[in-house]
């Protein structure tokens, strides 16, 4: 397995968001990420390399963002600081929001209201370096994926023998992707790193592809990218949206809509499921995947399904992540796995190591 770390993750530090009301500490810190390098330093799964740009990702980015949206996040923290030169020691956080029967086709001068019409929470803050750190890990995301496809090519055309291991890449990156839209971002996330893996696996010619997103929160913003198409089949294991972030999207009746009806499966579970019942709906997912066809998979890895996150309510224990990777591995396919949630920080690096020693043994 080969490792794409972001090392411009870092410049992402925030500090403080709007949780339940009131200011607190950020949850989504850089020691995250460096909890995962260190374990992996420990147990080695494969090589760690920090790719370059690639130079057409801004083309790549803008088949998965739209052109206004990349522009603003690229240019908000200058346009913060412009505003007032105070802002430089505060991370911007949004404040307002067009609700129902409000317009959003009009873009508004003013910088507030723009800031809430790329997002729909108040718990992203914008800092000096969430730009290139975001972009930092979609280069790597891309370059994976890009990894990816070509061993698999290599090994079609080797006609590569019985019992070997499908290709297969970790996106070790933050801030994470999954909850960041076509247009908005949110839930720490501002650029969609599992989709842009899966975009580039198709424009690789790999026809049907899908994304699982096992992270405790549901991949609203993979799911909106992706709803209305059937060359991508998106599923998602999360918290119940009746009760857990981001509230509203994530349902089973949600199952794509247009070309893409069929294509989209939710599978909510409730806060306190422990492993068997977690595991059940994984298996069902795996099913899934399987019906689809599926040619390559991308893993949205979220480890907030231990049982001592601090944000999170599933009861899954550091051991059972090994069986995780395992399962995944079962099917078989090319793969990409996209780091993306945990936070309780000191545990995160062995339960995401857990994940790639299991998927590296086999099914």
């Amino acid at each position: 397995m080969q490792i794409f770390h972001n090392e411009q993750h870092h410049l992402h530090r925030g500090r403080h968001e709007m949780y339940r009301g009131r200011l607190v500490p950020c949850h989504e810190v850089p020691d995250r990420l460096e909890h995962v390098l260190a374990e992996l330093k420990r147990r080695p799964v494969g090589p760690v390399m920090a790719p370059p740009e690639p130079a057409d990702l801004d083309a790549v980015l803008a088949q998965i963002h739209s052109p206004r949206y990349l522009h603003f996040i690229e240019h908000a923290w200058d346009e913060w600081v412009a505003l007032d030169p105070a802002h430089a020691e505060l991370d911007a956080l949004p404040s307002v929001w067009p609700g129902r029967a409000f317009r959003t086709d009009v873009l508004p001068h003013n910088f507030a209201a723009r800031m809430g019409l790329f997002s729909f929470d108040a718990g992203t803050p914008l800092t000096a370096g969430s730009w290139p750190a975001a972009r930092g890990g979609a280069a790597c995301a891309v370059t994976a994926a890009r990894a990816v496809a070509a061993a698999t090519r290599a090994a079609s055309a080797a006609s590569a023998a019985a019992g070997s291991q499908p290709a297969s890449a970790f996106v070790l990156t933050r801030p994470p992707g999954h909850h960041a839209g076509p247009d908005f971002f949110g839930g720490y996330c501002f650029l969609n790193n599992a989709a842009l893996a899966a975009q580039v696996l198709r424009n690789a010619g790999l026809q049907r592809v899908a994304v699982l997103d096992v992270d405790y929160h549901h991949g609203n913003g993979t799911q909106s990218i992706f709803y209305e198409r059937a060359d991508v089949l998106t599923v998602s294991i999360h918290g119940d949206p009746l009760t857990e972030y981001p509230f509203f999207l994530g349902h089973a009746d949600e199952r794509g809509a247009g070309e893409g009806e069929g294509f989209n499966l939710n599978l909510p579970l409730p806060r306190g499921t422990g492993f068997a019942k977690w595991r059940a709906a994984l298996r069902q997912g795996v099913a899934e995947v399987q019906a689809f066809g599926a040619q390559a998979l991308v893993v949205a890895l979220g480890v907030d399904t231990f049982e001592g996150d601090p944000i999170s309510g599933f009861g899954l224990k550091s051991a059972d992540y090994g069986q995780i990777g395992r399962d995944l591995a079962a099917l078989g396919l090319p793969t990409v796995i996209v780091f993306e949630g945990g936070y309780a920080v000191a545990e995160v690096g062995v339960n995401v190591v857990n994940v790639l020693e299991g998927f590296s043994a086999g099914g």
